[in-house]
């Protein structure tokens, strides 16, 4: 009787214990692949040569947790959040709080990867933007879409909507719009890249917190990858990387 008590025990264990073990197997970190961390953010969070600051700072925080991993770019924001909602990737580098609400499969990291700036460039104008307020006497432009900016600006007449960043940019350029408002690290690589003669207005107009998300079946990983990050952040790689992939704008 004992030991048939203890061969149906034995069984127990073990069907309890083989599904877990499949499910661990079927992971990416267990089974040695590389991790997908995606964005729908350009250049310079995302680079061609891979000296993005996502590019450089996805695969720091993974390897001090002994996993592989990568940050893949989209075009498009919304199938970055579908792909890692459904699993096809495996998480979100670069996300507003409360992204949950509307994609439940995603967990958020606790550590914020960083503050976005949305702030404003001006070629002829310097004034400190205090407020959306400080907008008024001038020509504004923007990307559809980006609702940070909608709100505050829906009674102003004096508003061009654009589809996307060169068209924004532009715009300035072409002295169509006094003030064009986008996120600060693009922008300046924007500005640079095309050697626009725009200056940076501060301070930012709104400032918000992005943290990473990952696919709920890595939800064992997120305490780790949080405390990853703070390590990074500690010991100065964080800041490193920062200096060298978000582009700076001269005083002008």
């Amino acid at each position: 009787m004992t030991l048939l008590l203890s061969a149906l025990y034995r069984l127990r264990l073990a069907g309890l214990l083989l599904p877990a073990l499949w499910a661990l197997a079927g992971s990416p970190a267990a089974a040695g692949e590389v991790l997908r961390i995606n964005t729908g953010v350009g250049a310079p969070y995302i680079q061609p040569d891979h000296k993005g600051f996502l590019d450089l700072l996805v695969p720091e925080i993974f390897r001090r947790i002994g996993i592989d991993a990568e940050a893949v770019g989209y075009a498009a924001s919304e199938r970055a959040m579908i792909n890692a909602d459904n699993g096809v990737d495996d998480g979100m580098a670069m996300r507003i709080k409360g992204l949950e609400a509307n994609y439940p499969n995603l967990l958020r990291v606790e550590e914020k990867i960083i503050d976005n700036d949305f702030v404003a460039y001006s070629i002829r104008h310097r004034f400190a933007t205090t407020g959306f307020d400080t907008l008024k006497p001038y020509q504004v432009g923007y990307i559809i879409g980006w609702k940070v900016f909608e709100a505050p600006l829906r009674s102003s007449p004096a508003v061009t909507l654009v589809q996307d960043a060169n068209q924004l940019f532009t715009l300035l350029e072409n002295d169509r719009a006094d003030v064009v408002l986008f996120e600060r690290w693009q922008g300046n690589w924007m500005v640079r890249e095309r050697k626009i003669p725009a200056r940076l207005l501060l301070p930012p107009l709104v400032t918000t917190e992005m943290f990473m998300y990952l696919h709920k079946k890595h939800a064992h990983l997120l305490g780790r990858v949080a405390e990853a990050l703070r390590a990074a952040k500690a010991d100065g790689s964080y800041r490193r990387i920062q200096e060298q992939s978000l582009p700076r704008l001269e005083r002008r």
